[in-house]
């Protein structure tokens, strides 16, 4: 019974660990700097939270495209707590970062969600 829980935690602990692998780490950094460039635009964080996606490894589902250009984020966020209580977006923000994901290359739109 003991061998059969090992094998079915190591085989839970191999599958996220290979999920978790498969974000190369050019995309995670591209997804902190564009999640903290909306911060920094927006007000600091004392005014302004990103969407759950862009906390996620490497953007998530915020991620749009990747391509040789960089990495293209298009993402909501709002006041502090927006999104846990319900409310609607106030800001939407598509922010392109360099292929390292060291650069913010362009923001493209950061306003009124579309």
């Amino acid at each position: 019974m003991f061998k059969a829980l090992t094998s079915a935690a190591l085989l839970v602990v191999a599958t996220a660990g290979s999920a978790l692998a498969q974000v190369p780490p050019s995309q995670v950094r591209a997804a902190n700097l564009a999640r903290m460039e909306a911060e920094r635009i927006n007000g600091g964080l004392s005014k302004y939270f990103t969407a759950n996606c862009m906390h996620r490894s490497g953007g998530g589902n915020c991620l749009v495209n990747e391509s040789a250009d960089g990495y293209l984020f298009n993402f909501l966020g709002g006041a502090p707590g927006w999104e846990v209580n319900q409310q609607p977006a106030s800001v939407q923000t598509k922010i392109l970062i360099g292929p390292e994901g060291n650069q913010v290359k362009e923001v493209i739109y950061n306003g009124a969600p579309q």
